[in-house]
Formats: C-alpha cells, sequence, structure tokens
C-alpha cells in the first residue's frame, strides 16, 4: 500500500468522493435552496454524517494515499501500521454515513402539512408502506416546496458516497493487513534473488578475462 499506484488513484477517488459528500452535507441545510431557521431543518442533518463521516474522516486517508509513503516506509511494519489505522477511520466514518443516511431516508423531512406547524409525518411510516414507494404522498409537505424530493436525492447520494467509500477504504485496510505480515518477506526475498544474479553476472564478466570485467567485479564486491 506504501508505493503502489493503485493505491494513489484509489486517494484521488476517496478525495472527490469527500468534497461531494460535504457539498451534498451543506446542501441539506438549506431546503429546496431555501434559508430557513435551524428549527425547521430535519434535526438528521445535523449528525454531521456529511462532514465529518464521509468527509473529514475519509479524506485523510485519501491525501495520505495521494502523498504516498515511498518505498522506504515499506521496509518497517510500523510506518506501514500508520496508513491502515487511517483506512480504518475512513471505513469507520464512511459505515457512519451510511448508518445516517439510511435513516434519513427511512423518516423523511421536516416540513409544514399546511397546519402552519413543522412536523415530520413520513417518521410513523412502516416499511411496507414507506413513502418512498408511495410518490403520491409527497404532496402532504406543502412547504418547503420540493422538500421530499430534496432531502430524498441527497440522502441517497450521501448513502451512494458511503457505500463506496467503506469499499474503497476497507480493501486499503485488507491490502495493508497483506503488506504488512506478507509484503516485507516477499520485498526482502525480491532484493536478496536480485543481488545474487547481479554478482554471478559480475563473476562471469570477469571470468571473461577483460580487465574492465574485473575492475567492476571488484567495485561491486565491495558493496556487498
Amino acid at each position: 500500500m506504501c508505493s503502489e499506484m493503485g493505491s494513489r488513484y484509489t486517494g484521488l477517488l476517496l478525495l472527490a468522493l469527500a468534497i461531494a459528500a460535504i457539498i451534498a452535507n451543506l446542501l441539506l441545510y438549506f431546503p429546496s435552496g431555501q434559508v430557513l431557521e435551524p428549527a425547521k431543518i430535519t434535526d438528521l442533518v445535523w449528525f454531521f454524517h456529511g462532514f465529518l463521516g464521509a468527509g473529514l474522516l475519509v479524506m485523510v486517508p485519501a491525501l495520505i494515499m495521494l502523498r504516498g509513503g515511498g518505498e522506504d516506509c515499506c521496509a518497517h511494519r510500523c510506518g506501514m501500521l500508520f496508513p491502515v489505522l487511517l483506512a480504518i477511520q475512513g471505513t469507520v466514518g464512511a459505515v457512519y454515513c451510511v448508518v445516517i443516511s439510511s435513516l434519513g431516508l427511512l423518516s423523511g423531512p421536516l416540513c409544514d402539512t399546511g397546519s402552519g406547524n413543522y412536523t415530520y409525518p413520513f417518521r410513523n411510516y412502516s416499511l411496507e408502506n414507506s413513502y418512498l414507494l408511495n410518490q403520491p404522498t409527497w404532496a402532504n409537505c406543502q412547504e418547503p416546496e420540493h422538500i421530499v424530493l430534496w432531502n430524498v436525492v441527497l440522502f441517497s447520494i450521501l448513502l451512494g458516497i458511503g457505500v463506496v467509500e467503506a469499499v474503497l477504504c476497507l480493501s486499503q485496510v485488507i491490502s495493508g493487513l497483506c503488506d504488512i505480515f506478507c509484503g516485507t518477506c516477499v520485498r526482502k526475498g525480491q532484493l536478496i534473488l536480485r543481488s545474487k544474479k547481479r554478482y554471478n553476472a559480475i563473476l562471469q564478466m570477469r571470468n571473461s578475462g577483460s580487465e574492465r570485467f574485473i575492475y567492476l567485479s571488484e567495485v561491486s564486491k565491495s558493496k556487498f
């Protein structure tokens, strides 16, 4: 996970998703594009699942992936553990966003049904009678206009972002753990094998009788 190009592409994708989640969460504070009092905004919006969960908690490991750890970090398991912990943090943040977004979709928005008071008209609906599958009931919310569609679209976007982020971060956790327990030994083995091949090639050149080859072999042996 330290130096693979795939991790950097994953980091770039996670960064874009985190920014999109922050924007989607921000739009939820302006129902149907209107500026309302905080008391008239759906309560689940204040859990900051887009800002904190799918946003900042995912953005930090994404930046680490983009920055890359270089080849040196792969030689030290402690250095490889830090990106894994950050990927776990990103996974937790993404799952948090998925949970809150799901609750937001199930409970529906805070709106005025015509009585002048803001309530949650769909919060007591069962899963079988969910307003999500009964679009004519959306007309029960009269103010703000089109608030149901606004909430459904934005919470769905956040739900999708959270799912994708959770999968990507979890894949980085698995990849990082594989590097920690297997990658270091493999790299050391490859380095030893490469060194042996180079040494054998120099010995063959020395046996050819060329003075230049003899000089190169002596220099190379001094490095080993």
